[in-house]
């Protein structure tokens, strides 16, 4: 009798992304399709680029596996695939949102679509009491991000997802800081599933794009809609780039998350820090959320400084193996001011109030040795009083 083969592990379907549209050639590695247009009536049944590319459809067959969901669209950023997200709803509905967001994801509801007539509400879902507010408010929408950019706040997905559920509310979850490695939004329900693919999906801080992964055909048919009516698409040189960095992204991230458990508990000893926020500690607000729906504590780590805006950029400017820069999620290490860099388009007040201080960093952590990041670390540690 023939055994059963086994559906292969997330590692070998990262790599191996099936259709190449380049059969005749036995190429291993997908080409880049750099064309605006397509010969009618082309097997494929490619027209124009906006509305479809061979690149396009390679990195959403991989994302889709990696993802393990039936349909995934790809877009030009991840700010991208938050517009067309945005774009299916109407004057007037409002997005029940969690308060600690990505800064341009912010910046879009309150200064982009809320000329449109789409109004928020801002709550903390950590707060098992604003669960409630799904069923009091009904909204069109519900937003989440978990882990949270920057104070790395877990939300229970299962808990805020059925919720949505019985309410007949659609769930949205960035899942930038996780990729399907860690979190599986969709498994846990969530009805769209987003990813930044230019950070850790890539890697290599090197191209641009998005994705929205879903189980619904019709969510898929809205993204599909969207990645062409508002132009929203990626580049096929962009999606290249993505495909091939996704195939190294399970050794990148166990190398990272390792890096970041490592620094965490280092940083949480060291006179000159605060407070730590990682989801690997026992110390995180929420780790029994994180142990019941994370495969690991992520790649990014939290710290508060007892120190001015000029000395928290004054260790970051001393860092020798720690770029100060926007982004995250790449091979090499990268240390941020959220309140002057990812989210300066938020407001003095609502940063105070979420804890967005002129003392707080986040450090993204890349495959450097961690004798080297630990040792750069401690020396722009010394220059605070």
């Amino acid at each position: 009798m023939q055994r059963p083969v086994p559906e292969p592990a997330t590692a070998t379907r990262a790599i191996h992304h099936g259709e190449s549209f380049a059969s005749e050639t036995g190429t291993v590695m997908p080409p880049i399709y750099a064309t605006s247009t397509f010969e009618h009536g082309n097997p494929g049944g490619f027209d124009y680029t906006r509305s479809g590319n061979p690149n396009f459809r390679i990195l959403e067959g991989v994302l889709a596996s990696v993802e393990a969901c039936t349909h995934a669209t790809v877009f030009g950023s991840g700010v991208s695939a938050i517009t067309a997200i945005v774009s299916t709803l109407s004057q007037g509905d409002l997005v029940l949102c969690e308060e600690n967001l990505y800064g341009c994801t912010v910046r879009l509801f309150e200064q982009v679509f809320a000329k449109f007539g789409v109004r928020t509400e801002w709550v903390d879902f950590t707060n098992p009491s604003s669960v409630a507010r799904i069923e009091e408010q009904r909204p069109a929408m519900v937003w989440l991000e978990s882990p949270t950019n920057p104070l790395l706040k877990v939300i229970d997905l299962d808990a805020v997802c059925s919720a949505a559920r019985s309410a007949g509310v659609p769930v949205v979850v960035d899942n930038t800081f996780a990729t399907a490695l860690v979190q599986r939004p969709l498994a846990l329900g969530a009805t769209l599933s987003l990813t930044s693919t230019t950070k850790y999906i890539n890697g290599h801080s090197d191209a641009l794009g998005g994705v929205v992964c879903t189980d619904q055909p019709s969510w898929h048919q809205k993204m599909v809609f969207a990645q062409k009516a508002l132009g929203l698409m990626p580049s096929p040189f962009d999606c290249w780039l993505i495909t091939r960095g996704i195939k190294t992204l399970p050794l990148r991230l166990n190398q990272q998350m390792a890096n970041a458990a490592a620094v965490a508990d280092h940083l949480a000893s060291h006179p000159a820090v605060s407070w730590v926020r990682y989801p690997g500690r026992d110390d995180h607000p929420q780790r029994a959320v994180a142990l019941r729906q994370m495969n690991g504590g992520g790649a990014i780590v939290t710290i508060g400084l007892n120190a001015s805006r000029e000395q928290a950029y004054a260790v970051c400017k001393a860092l020798r193996w720690f770029t100060m820069a926007e982004s995250l999620g790449g091979v090499e290490s990268l240390i941020c001011h959220p309140a002057t860099m990812t989210h300066a388009a938020v407001s003095s007040e609502i940063k105070a109030a979420l804890g967005i201080s002129d003392g707080l960093i986040r450090l993204s952590l890349g495959c450097e040795d961690i004798r080297d990041l630990l040792i750069d670390l401690d020396h722009a540690l010394t220059l605070l009083p």
